[in-house]
């Protein structure tokens, strides 16, 4: 009791704090625990999501808080249960976020000034934030444990819901697919090569920096507008070819040799490294088919379509012979879901907006078995490349019912089961530890009505 009296007291003395650089005046408004939460942490946080272009579903400065205040129970219980998370991925997720600020807002500067703050800061700030989510998460799994149902919870779930209420199933597709990629000529990948050597001679020579040839020139879109910097990064991340390289540099002032992988052609210049991750630039030269060839590749296409339309082989037979694409060629063309925020992740199913964009058109308007005629589409290594389709199978959107979609119900079921899990648990934290919140930021419609103690 008399800790506690001490800390509430150390809080209210602190309760108006000024920031020295930019004289705004702070505030506690929730205390939680021996955690306080201040006015610009709030500030801070909605900041954030609205970079990212996230919409909260009430008052930010209602909704905000208390998702900190809930955040803050579990960080409790992680201490007490000596919860961590791997120090390597909380970096390499604050990098790549980092990065991908950058390129939305355009450069360093313009984040630096969207925040007030130095890439540094919100670097620290940032690792933090993901080192805390990911110890809520962590914390959240060991309280949830394993999730088992039975098929008679499933069917009594279904059996409850009035038929209205039943949830709708999106469309999904199973797709198959052959992709052909159109000749480069030897004409083109010289000139390409010639390039990047022409790039490392003007480099040593001091007539340009890396970065700003990067800038003009490279074609990887997500690094060239910073120079061509890729931000720490660990091997797995990175193509085989390119990490090999990357990695045996020492010297900073020495460009590697041209490096191939499948999205082209590189050449790569060493930042920094740190331990088993790795920081440097690169410069991407694409080589590009020529219109004929294309032309030629939809010819080629073209007469795989005929033969297939008359059953001189399958599908599945030309997929394993004749398509380029490997992540597909061995799957009988059968394309699998990638999206890991997709219920269908790692799956042969997608909803119509998970296909990729050329594709979705395709499939749209096509009957099941139906072969497409060639079409172009870009690849996800960013290749224009000559594509034809089959549609394996199409379930249209319906109301659940337990012989189609078990799988789907029971993934409700256990979502429902892990959400309710949570709910009793915050509402049994809240009970046992100390809140304050500060007048003003009271009158809120709480997801949890337990923090306003009367």
């Amino acid at each position: 009791m008399m800790k506690k009296i001490l800390i509430v007291f150390f809080l209210a003395c602190l309760s108006c704090v000024v920031k020295a650089q930019d004289n705004v005046i702070d505030e506690i408004v929730w205390v939680v625990g021996d955690d306080a939460i201040l006015r610009s942490d709030i500030e801070d946080q909605r900041l954030m999501l609205q970079n990212e272009g996230i919409r909260l579903d009430g008052d930010p400065y209602c909704v905000i808080p208390e998702q900190m205040a809930i955040q803050k129970l579990y960080l409790n219980q992680a201490k007490i249960d000596s919860v961590e998370v791997n120090e390597n991925q909380v970096i390499q997720a604050a990098d790549q976020w980092i990065n991908m600020a950058i390129n939305q807002i355009g450069s360093k500067e313009k984040l630096e000034e969207y925040f007030n703050k130095k890439i540094s800061q919100l670097k620290e700030e940032r690792k933090e934030t993901i080192r805390e989510e990911q110890i809520v998460q962590q914390m959240k799994r060991e309280l949830i444990g394993e999730i088992k149902l039975t098929p008679s919870e499933v069917r009594k779930f279904y059996n409850q819901l009035p038929k209205d209420s039943l949830p709708m199933i999106p469309t999904t597709v199973e797709v198959q697919i052959i992709t052909m990629e159109p000749k480069i000529p030897f004409e083109e990948t010289d000139a390409i090569k010639a390039r990047l050597r022409q790039f490392t001679e003007d480099i040593n020579n001091g007539k340009y920096e890396f970065a700003s040839l990067a800038r003009l020139y490279s074609e990887d879109p997500a690094s060239s507008m910073k120079g061509g910097e890729l931000g720490f990064t660990g091997k797995g991340f990175l193509a085989p070819e390119f990490a090999n390289v990357a990695f045996n540099l020492n010297d900073p002032k020495k460009i590697s040799q041209i490096v191939q992988t499948e999205y082209g052609y590189h050449i790569i210049q060493l930042i920094e490294k740190r331990g088993d991750r790795i920081n440097c630039r690169h410069i991407l030269l694409k080589p590009k088919a020529s219109d004929k060839e294309l032309e030629n590749s939809m010819a080629r296409m073209d007469s795989l379509c005929n033969l297939l339309k008359d059953n001189e082989f399958t599908f599945e037979e030309a997929a394993l012979l004749a398509s380029y694409d490997k992540d597909t060629r061995n799957n009988k063309g059968l394309m699998v879901n990638k999206k890991e925020e997709s219920e269908h992740y790692g799956t042969p199913k997608f909803e119509m907006a998970e296909l990729p964009q050329e594709v979705g058109k395709i499939v749209y308007t096509m009957k099941v078995g139906e072969i497409s005629k060639p079409f172009r589409m870009i690849n996800d290594k960013q290749k224009e490349v000559v594509a034809i389709v089959k549609l394996k199978t199409r379930v249209e959107q319906h109301k659940a019912n337990l012989s189609d979609d078990f799988q789907a119900l029971k993934s409700i079921v256990e979502n429902r089961k892990r959400e309710q899990l949570l709910n009793d648990w915050v509402a049994k934290k809240q009970k046992s530890t100390y809140v304050r919140i500060s007048e003003g930021w009271r009158n809120c419609d709480f997801k949890y009505p337990g923090w306003v103690k009367e």
